[in-house]
């Protein structure tokens, strides 16, 4: 099962993905994951990704493309994947088409969690995340116990400069602009799904469950 998950910033794609992976056996491949990480360790790669995320832009193709052709071809996508983040313009979307192409691979479904901008804003600006093990908390759906404080080991909680309010408006602008026409790209191929991302979280995962086994 080759799983494409699409939506806005903020529109839960990283939650259905993990829900996903707990009903089917198959790896979640976010390439946001994929770039903290080179951040965190301070690799070239990570120093040039971390200056196009902070300013709320796309991290460049020939970056992007070389990180998700290494981790598709790992043995432990052979059965499956969860592909979250990328594509991001139909450009990638081409790109990715050589890519499974070369792997024999056939995408089973482009999944779009479709959720309006006002919404994904307050969601997005509310998230805080744990200084010391990265949980994520949510002022206002998912507070800690305590302000402030990781319930978890009791680390600071902080918001990612790609989470602040001026940053999430550009990112929806970019992804308006760039990701949106995916929409068409994805209808044309005949893999296009797309679910209500406003529900409730077991809501959309139940109609996501059921799309991609349609």
């Amino acid at each position: 099962m080759y799983i494409l998950m699409m939506g806005p910033p903020g529109a839960g794609k990283g939650t259905q993905a993990e829900k996903l992976v707990a009903e089917f056996p198959i790896p979640h491949i976010s390439t946001g994951d994929m770039f903290r990480a080179a951040v965190k360790n301070g690799t070239a790669l990570g120093k040039e990704a971390k200056k196009y995320m902070d300013a709320g832009g796309l991290v460049p193709d020939a970056v992007t493309i070389g990180i998700v052709k290494e981790r598709l071809s790992e043995t432990d996508c052979a059965k499956g994947f969860i592909l979250d983040g990328f594509p991001r313009t139909e450009e990638q979307a081409v790109a990715l088409d050589g890519i499974l192409k070369g792997l024999n691979i056939k995408l089973t479904a482009a999944v779009n969690i479709d959720v309006p901008d006002s919404e994904l804003i307050s969601r997005v600006t509310g998230r805080r995340i744990c200084k010391s093990c990265g949980a994520t908390y949510h002022v206002k759906f998912n507070p800690p116990k305590k302000a402030g404080i990781c319930d978890k080991c009791g680390g600071e909680l902080f918001q990612r400069d790609d989470d602040k309010e001026a940053t999430v408006k550009k990112r929806l602008e970019a992804y308006h602009s760039q990701t949106a026409p995916l929409i068409t790209y994805y209808k044309k191929a005949g893999v296009y799904k797309e679910v209500d991302g406003t529900q409730q979280i077991d809501k959309v995962f139940a109609d996501v469950v059921a799309v991609v086994k349609g």
